[in-house]
C-alpha cells in the first residue's frame, strides 16, 4: 500500500495525446506509447512545501505518476523517455488490470515485479527530498537485493554490484546449458571448469562483505 500525506495529493488526469506530443519520440516509440499506455494520472507532488521539510535538497520536486497500461510486457523505453525529458524526479506506479508495479529511472530504468492490486508498498524515508529519492531507488531497484552486508556501500555501488550478480547468474545458466548439451568429454570438462570458476566468483560477489 502506498499512502503519502494528504498535502501531497494532486490526483489529476493528464491527457495522453497532449502528454506525448511534448516528448521527442521516434515513430515506433510514439506508436507504442499510443498502444501500450491507456491513461496517465499525476497522483502526488512531493516537495519541501507539501511535506513540510526544512532540509535543503538538490531535488526540488518528486512527482508520482500513475501509468495505466494495456499490457504488462510494455516497452520500457516509454518510461525512459518520459523520465529523461522531465525536469522533476518521477516515480511511476504502473497499473495493468489488477496488477501493480513500481518503476523509476536512475541512470537506467528499474521496476519491481508485478503484484496483486494494493500489495505494492512504498514508504517515505528521509528528512530531505534527496534522501527520500534515494530511498525510493533502494525500494524499487534493490527490492530483491542478493548481496549481503552492503550497508557501507552507496546506492550506486549496490546497484553496480547487483548488476554484476545478475549478469553472472545469466552466464552460469548459459554455461550449464552448454555443459548439458556437450558430448565430447574434454570440452565438457573445460565447460564444467569454467562453470565452477563462475560459481566461485558469484559467491564472492554475494558474500564478499561478510569478510
Amino acid at each position: 500500500m502506498i499512502e503519502f500525506p494528504v498535502s501531497t495529493r494532486v490526483h489529476r488526469r493528464l491527457p495522453k495525446e497532449a502528454f506525448y506530443k511534448h516528448l521527442t519520440l521516434t515513430a515506433v516509440l510514439k506508436e507504442k506509447f499510443v498502444t501500450d499506455v491507456e491513461r496517465i494520472d499525476m497522483e502526488n507532488s512531493l516537495s519541501n512545501r507539501s511535506l513540510n521539510l526544512d532540509t535543503p535538497s538538490e531535488i526540488q520536486e518528486i512527482l508520482v505518476l500513475c501509468i495505466t497500461l494495456t499490457k504488462e510486457d510494455f516497452d520500457g523505453r516509454i518510461l525512459e523517455a518520459i523520465a529523461k525529458q522531465n525536469q522533476h524526479k518521477l516515480l511511476f506506479v504502473l497499473v495493468c488490470g489488477e496488477k501493480e508495479s513500481l518503476a523509476l529511472y536512475h541512470n537506467k530504468l528499474y521496476n519491481t515485479s508485478w503484484k496483486n492490486e494494493n500489495e505494492i508498498s512504498l514508504t517515505l524515508n528521509g528528512s530531505s527530498l534527496d534522501e527520500i529519492w534515494s530511498s525510493f531507488v533502494e525500494q524499487t531497484a534493490l527490492y530483491e537485493e542478493q548481496a549481503e552486508n552492503v550497508g557501507s556501500l552507496s546506492i550506486d555501488e549496490r546497484l553496480a554490484l547487483q548488476e554484476q550478480i545478475t549478469k553472472l547468474e545469466k552466464l552460469i545458466a548459459k554455461t550449464e546449458k552448454s555443459a548439458w548439451k556437450e558430448q565430447q568429454p574434454k570440452k565438457k570438462f573445460e565447460i564444467y571448469s569454467k562453470l565452477k570458476e563462475y560459481k566461485r566468483e558469484l559467491e564472492k560477489l554475494k558474500f564478499l562483505h561478510n569478510e
